[in-house]
């Protein structure tokens, strides 16, 4: 009880305190002090908790609101799986049908950066032709037509020869030789027995006549080739211009 233990402490207190005056025992407060303990003093809230102890202490709202939290069941992590999965499936699904769409389409069939071999053969045989069919000599005219008649078909033999129209008027008169070597080629894009190629080629310009002169220029364009049996062809020319 809250009382008597308030009594032992003062009983102990008033024990180790020097004895007062005479008298000084007589007052209402020793006859408090001296009074006989009872147990009709109730019990309060603070002594009744201390004595159940923490865990016999009754629940409270802050108590209550944790436990109620924790029962409650959790969001559904296999639905949430279930989910991703049709997800992935359906990716799966779209990639493959069009990697299938990809393999199909010829215009996607580009072989260029994979057919090691394939792709050094046309740059070879491409960049050839184009030294034999842009070159010129006015003392061997036929030499540039048998070059046309064997590295040209399709476009590329009309629009050859509108190319090299003015050369062709011109080299009698100042004894041209025209002479035009690939310096660089790059194949754009190759399928099969269809390519086309990006070329940079240095041009000279030479009058061999009374006063020799030279000149120099560079060129670029694009061709497209076709293979024919063993040998590549020029089918077409573009010279990016309209």
């Amino acid at each position: 009880m809250s009382t008597t233990r308030h009594l032992v402490n003062r009983r102990r207190r008033l024990a180790t305190t020097p004895p007062r005056t005479p008298g000084a025992e007589t007052g209402p407060a020793f006859e408090q002090a001296t009074a006989p303990a009872t147990d009709a003093e109730p019990r309060s809230a603070g002594d009744t908790a201390a004595t159940a102890g923490p865990d016999a202490a009754p629940d409270t709202p802050a108590d209550a609101a944790p436990r109620a939290g924790a029962s409650r069941p959790r969001v559904g992590l296999p639905a949430v799986l279930c989910a991703l999965t049709v997800l992935l499936g359906a990716f799966a699904v779209w990639a493959f049908a069009s990697a299938d769409t990809l393999r199909e389409e010829p215009a996607r069939q580009n072989t260029a950066l994979t057919d090691i071999g394939r792709t050094s053969e046309v740059k070879g045989r491409i960049s050839e032709a184009v030294g034999a069919v842009f070159s010129y000599d006015y003392a061997s005219p036929a030499r540039s037509d048998r070059a046309a008649r064997t590295y040209l078909t399709g476009r590329a033999v009309r629009q050859h020869q509108d190319m090299l129209a003015d050369v062709r008027a011109q080299a009698p008169k100042q004894k041209l030789v025209l002479t035009t070597t690939v310096t660089e080629s790059g194949v754009e894009f190759l399928d099969g027995d269809r390519a086309r190629l990006l070329i940079f080629a240095d041009q000279s310009n030479t009058r061999t006549g009374k006063d020799e002169e030279t000149t120099y220029a560079a060129a670029m364009f694009a061709v497209d080739a076709v293979r024919r049996g063993d040998t590549w062809l020029i089918a077409a020319i573009d010279t990016f211009t309209r």
